[in-house]
Formats: C-alpha cells, sequence, structure tokens
C-alpha cells in the first residue's frame, strides 16, 4: 500500500502560493527526510500530511485514505510532532502521555513503557515546563508513537537533541513509515532511505 500519493498538491496563504505544485509517492515502510532552506515549504508539507490542513489544491491520498474527507480516520493511524511541542506543562511526562492515551483510547500502561522507549522513565514525574529542549522532544517523540501509527511524521525533530537523543531518534523511527524535516542532511541520509529538496524540487535516493 502507498502511505502517501500526492499529485499536484498546492498550499496558498492568501494570494501567496507557499507549496507546489508537487507530486510525491512513499510506499509503505520507507523513510523519506524533507529538506530545504527556511520559507521552501517544509512545515507546510508536513502539515499537509498530519492532516493539520487542508491543501489549496491538487490531490492527496495518505494511506489509502483521502487527506481532504477522511481526516478523522487518518489521524487515528497518523504520528505528527510539530514545530510546536504541545505538551500541557503543568502535568508531569507521565501525565501528558496518560491524557492522550486516553484520547487516544490506548491502555495507560503503555504511557509508562513508551517514556522508557525514549530514556525519560526517571524523568516521569517531573512537570512537562521542567524539561530541558531535548527532554521534550524526546517527550514529543513519545507523544507520537504512543498509539503504534502506519505513518509517522516528524518537524524537525532533532531540534535540541544530544547525540543519545539522536541515537533514541534512531531507534524510534526505526522500521516505520516515516516523512522527517530537518536542516540536517547528514541526519537525512542515516535515518532516511530517500529525501526530497523543496528547495530544488529534487528527490534523492540514498539507498
Amino acid at each position: 500500500m502507498r502511505a502517501i500519493e500526492a499529485v499536484g498538491l498546492r498550499q496558498r496563504y492568501g494570494t501567496r502560493t507557499v507549496l507546489g505544485p508537487l507530486d510525491l509517492v512513499l510506499e509503505e515502510g520507507e523513510r523519506l527526510a524533507v529538506l530545504g532552506e527556511n520559507g521552501s515549504g517544509k512545515t507546510t508539507l508536513l502539515r499537509l500530511l498530519a492532516t493539520a490542513a487542508r491543501p489549496a489544491g491538487g490531490e492527496l491520498r495518505l494511506l489509502g485514505l483521502d487527506a481532504s474527507t477522511e481526516r478523522t480516520e487518518l489521524r487515528g493511524r497518523i504520528g505528527y510532532l510539530g514545530d510546536v511541542a504541545g505538551h500541557y506543562p503543568a502535568l508531569t511526562a507521565l501525565e501528558n502521555l496518560e491524557f492522550f492515551c486516553d484520547l487516544q483510547g490506548v491502555e495507560r500502561p503503555r504511557a509508562r513503557a513508551t517514556l522508557e522507549l525514549v530514556g525519560l522513565a526517571a524523568a516521569a514525574h517531573r512537570p512537562a515546563a521542567e524539561l530541558s529542549r531535548g527532554m521534550a522532544q524526546r517527550l514529543g517523540l513519545a507523544r507520537a508513537t504512543l498509539h503504534a501509527p502506519q505513518l509517522l511524521v516528524l518537524d524537525e525533530p532533532d531540534a535540541g537533541l544530544d547525540e543519545e537523543g539522536r541515537e533514541v531518534l534512531a531507534a524510534v523511527v526505526a522500521g516505520r513509515t516515516l516523512v522527517l524535516a530537518t536542516h540536517d542532511r547528514e541526519l537525512a541520509s542515516r535515518l532516511c532511505q530517500k529525501s526530497l529538496d523543496l528547495s530544488r524540487r529534487g528527490l534523492e535516493v540514498y539507498r
């Protein structure tokens, strides 16, 4: 099954076109890095792929479903970490994940197991407001993967991560269908099989 199939995908803000037209195919199990200068449309593309925004034109199918008309069903099958972490600062790391477990119909024990996966078990009872930027990014990764999504969409997940955090990121995305926006070309080639440079509209295959 194709995880992503976009034909003539476009997005506008007012009268300004900020993305496209773009054609893109990603098969299930593939990992794609989205590269480009600031303002090239990376975050815009990821918001469309996460169904956080509707396209202004073209066609977009995700996991076999129409991204414009079947958004509710898709959101339970997509994991998204945007450019804003979106944690509840007064809740602890564990309470944040338990809250999202309840929202997504996931059993609460998975919250603690996912914290362990991203190396935050020792910070489970710390308020999110007290976490470092790197720890907050790890918590975001935990939230994005909590419900075992079929498609994982990550916007600059390496921001604030040290080398240990990057190892955690690599472990979390291994074996998943992934779209990853980053400025780091070395990270892109390490984690992904393909890259799409929106500044040049070029698709590169790493392996």
